[in-house]
Order: structure tokens, then C-alpha cells, then sequence
């Protein structure tokens, strides 16, 4: 019997501040000048889709930087060490795992994090281990750790290609040297979490397809935003407004936050009803 809930966060601007421009502003490179004079007109006047867009980008400004301002795999990490998260976000987790726990012992909570940030600087992340994988953007090295190539590449639709991953139980290290294993039919039955048990929380444009999904087969899409920035707000009221998602609220997962909240609903609203029903599946 199938008595699991998949949480499903992504990264940036929902658990914590745009990891990628503070990582080049601590390399000495101006953010804002990067996304608007050299990432937006690859998009907005030449076509590209907007991820790959910067990770060319930093390739470029990496090979135009002196030796000691090489964009690294081992920078990268470093910087992911030191990241900091929005109010709550480190004791989340075991407060979920609880929940649950307390509506009926039998039911497990997994965590994962799908992103199109820089997956060496999420893995180093001190949350890094509360999750079953990281799914992110990678870049592929030369020999002395410098960025040269786009590994992976996770855009607007390929996130919910994650979600099949983990609806499928295909995670971890082994599963990336089977890409095509996740178009395998799988019987209902033998789903690892069906998407009407999964939470999807995010914040911005490339999570609207997993909220579009999620929310189309009865799982729960809390979009997050900064309550601070009036731009971020109207963006997040929009999927509101376009029926993405039913969830809205400021991205502070402290106990009296209204995020904690509705997580610790959403929880026990799917674990009440596995508990009543038993394994559910599709609608």
C-alpha cells in the first residue's frame, strides 16, 4: 500500500534568495547588468530559451575572466556552503516529517528539489541532505574545474519531467545514466508517489508547469513570494488569477507563517485521506 508524500520544492526565491546572481556578485560581477544587458537580449531578440541563455552567458564572462576569476566547480561549492534561506526553511523538513507522522505513523514524507539554478551550488546546501535528489542545471568541467559546456539542462517543461521521475520511484545517482527509463509505463499500483500525493511549491515562470500538472491531478501547488517585493507579489498573483495554483503566500516558513500552515495542511489533508482510502491514485 503506497502511504507516500513527495514534497517538491524549487530553490530560488522559494526557499532562498536567486542563488545564482549572488553567486556573481561574490565573484565581483554585476547581477543586474548580467540578466538585462547580456541573458535578456539572447531571449527577448535572438530566440533562446531563457535557461540555457545564462548558462552561456557565465560560460563567456568565465572565459573572459583572469585566471583567479575563473568560474569553478570548486567555487561554486564553496559559495553553496554559505547560502543563506528565508525564515524557517532549516527546520521545515523534520516539522513536515512530523505532521504526518502524528495522523498516522504508516505515512512517509520525501523531499526533493527541482531547479534551474546551479546544481553544484545546491548540493552543498547545509538542507542538501533533507532531500531524496537534486535535480538543477549542470555544466560540464575541463581539467582545471573551469565551466566549458552545459551539462544538464532543467527549463519550464523539463521540470515536470522530474516529477515522472519521482512519481516513477527513479532517483539518485544511478538514474542519470538511464535517462530514458523514466518513459517506461509503470502500472498505477506500483507508482512510487502518485501526483495526487505530491506538494509542488514554487515561485516563478519555470514552475508553471509543474503546478499546471500537479494541480490537474489533484495535488497541492502552493505558489511563494517575497511580500517585500510588489513586482514579485503581482507575478506570483497572476497564477492565482490564471488558475495555476490555489495557494498563495509569503515565502516565511516560520511556525506562525501562513506557509507553514498551509504546508502542515496539505500534509494532513493528503495523509487523512491515504489513511481513510488506502492507496491513492490518478484521478
Amino acid at each position: 500500500m503506497n502511504r507516500r508524500i513527495a514534497v517538491v520544492f524549487d530553490f530560488d526565491e522559494t526557499l532562498s534568495p536567486d542563488s545564482t546572481s549572488s553567486f556573481l556578485e561574490s565573484m565581483g560581477i554585476d547581477a543586474q547588468d548580467f540578466w538585462v544587458n547580456k541573458v535578456n537580449p539572447l531571449y527577448q531578440e535572438h530566440g533562446w530559451d531563457p535557461i540555457p541563455a545564462y548558462l552561456y552567458m557565465m560560460i563567456r564572462l568565465s572565459e573572459s575572466q583572469n585566471a583567479q576569476r575563473k568560474i569553478t566547480k570548486q567555487k561554486f561549492q564553496a559559495f553553496g556552503e554559505g547560502i543563506k534561506f528565508f525564515n524557517g526553511v532549516c527546520s521545515i523538513f523534520k516539522q513536515l516529517e512530523e505532521k504526518a507522522r502524528e495522523i498516522n505513523p504508516k505515512i512517509s514524507v520525501d523531499f526533493f528539489l527541482i531547479s534551474s539554478g546551479i546544481r553544484d551550488i545546491l548540493i552543498k546546501t547545509k538542507i542538501a541532505k533533507y532531500f531524496k535528489d537534486i535535480w538543477a542545471c549542470d555544466f560540464h568541467y575541463n581539467r582545471k574545474g573551469e565551466i566549458v559546456f552545459p551539462k544538464n539542462i532543467v527549463s519550464f517543461t523539463d521540470k515536470t519531467r522530474y516529477l515522472f521521475h519521482i512519481s516513477k520511484g527513479l532517483y539518485g545517482p544511478g538514474s542519470r545514466c538511464r535517462p530514458f527509463d523514466v518513459n517506461r509505463r509503470i502500472p498505477r499500483e506500483k507508482m512510487y508517489v502518485p501526483f495526487n500525493q505530491m506538494i509542488i511549491v514554487g515561485d516563478g515562470q519555470t514552475d508553471v508547469p509543474v503546478f499546471s500538472l500537479i494541480e490537474k491531478y489533484g495535488g497541492v501547488a502552493i505558489a511563494v513570494y517575497d511580500p517585500a517585493d510588489n513586482r514579485k507579489w503581482r507575478k506570483a498573483w497572476e497564477f492565482v488569477e490564471e488558475n495555476r495554483v490555489k495557494n498563495i503566500v509569503p515565502a516565511d516558513y516560520g511556525k506562525r507563517g501562513a506557509l507553514n500552515h498551509t504546508l502542515m495542511m496539505a500534509i494532513e489533508s493528503i495523509a487523512s485521506r491515504l489513511t481513510v482510502e488506502g492507496t491513492a491514485y490518478y484521478r
